[in-house]
């Protein structure tokens, strides 16, 4: 069995082991980390030989850390990292270089669409008629899109709303609410197969799902980082957020709104931030929760776009793509039945 794993800001843990009478033989520890003294190596392997096989990360990582000597010193990898890539291993987890990568990014579509496009193309992901996708938005009018577990009344001024010409609408994951004006905004969605973050925790999955847009940010001059559970952060503030959805086929939908540009002003007069929210971030406004890419990299919003998505093309490979006439006709009726509806946008008042 054969198991990869890269942590975030780390370097990638390549683990290859066998299970005889339920533990784990024949165990090799390899990568392109740094690790001293060179026994320690050795030590590693021995600690994970003869592990039960139903182990689970934080056990195997027990035993790496009981068993390494203190003066050991681990560049670019954890106990932690070593652990996920076992576990990874015996859950028969794809790799990312295993899949061959799909772009949509279709022209500006309104707000209920595009909570339907990534419903439908997330479940033909994990029927196995899509490959693994990468979609870019681009927004055809402004919106609020509340998170699936959020009250509707506690986060959304509607009279702000109306004054400022916003749509509401609720999405399929959770998390909190997504301000976008379309020239404001940058957002992606990763509908990828559950084999791809098998052996992952659900908080590990999102730094995992988003390590290549770190690598993209760098590119362009933004040092970023996952700050748990779903934000990506920089010295200057937070940028982007995440959610996710793990659906009943087994496919996985992790998409990203990235703050390009902010008009905080009109923000607060849509949003209901709550005074807890805005304490626990340390910040007095609404407008200091988010520090915008467009200061940050000086680049067009189109720039930023065109540099990620070559990062990722770099990194996994990435051939362009676009919604078949079949689930853009199922999207549409999905937008208009269900992420229209008052029924769903209000289902928790």
């Amino acid at each position: 069995m054969h198991g990869e794993y890269k942590e975030p800001g780390g370097k990638l843990v390549v683990v290859d082991l066998d299970v005889e009478g339920g533990a784990l033989r024949n165990v090799r520890v390899a990568g392109d980390f740094f690790l001293e003294p060179d026994e320690a190596i050795l030590q590693i392997d021995a600690a994970l030989e003869g592990a039960p096989a139903h182990t689970d990360a934080a056990g195997l990582a027990a035993r790496l850390t009981a068993a390494l000597p203190k003066t050991a010193v681990l560049f670019g990898l954890s106990p932690d990292g070593i652990a996920i890539a076992v576990r990874r291993a015996l859950s028969g987890a794809t790799e990312w270089s295993d899949h061959d990568w799909q772009l949509i990014h279709d022209p500006a579509q309104p707000p209920a669409l595009h909570m339907a496009l990534d419903e439908v193309l997330t479940a033909e992901v994990a029927a196995g008629r899509r490959p693994p996708t990468l979609r870019v938005w681009e927004w055809a009018s402004p919106a609020v899109i509340i998170g699936s577990f959020q009250s509707l009344r506690n986060e959304v001024d509607p009279a702000g709303a109306e004054r400022h010409g916003f749509a509401v609408v609720r999405r399929i994951s959770g998390g909190g609410a997504m301000f976008v004006e379309p020239q404001s905004t940058i957002t992606y969605s990763l509908s990828v197969p559950e084999s791809l973050v098998s052996g992952l925790s659900y908080a590990d999955s999102y730094a995992y799902l988003d390590d290549w847009v770190l690598g993209a940010l760098a590119g362009i001059g933004v040092k970023a980082w996952y700050q748990p559970l779903n934000d990506i952060a920089t010295d200057v503030g937070k940028i982007a957020g995440a959610a996710q959805k793990r659906t009943a086929g087994g496919g996985v939908l992790h998409h990203v709104t990235m703050a390009y540009d902010i008009d905080a002003g009109k923000m607060a007069d849509v949003l209901r931030i709550g005074r807890e929210k805005l304490s626990g971030k340390g910040t007095a406004s609404a407008g200091k929760r988010v520090d915008p890419l467009a200061r940050q990299t000086g680049l067009p919003r189109a720039e930023v776009i065109e540099r990620m998505i070559g990062a990722f093309r770099r990194r996994y490979g990435l051939a362009d793509g676009s919604v078949t006439a079949d689930e853009m006709a199922r999207a549409r009726d999905l937008a208009a039945t269900k992420f229209s509806s008052q029924e769903w946008t209000a289902r928790v008042p």
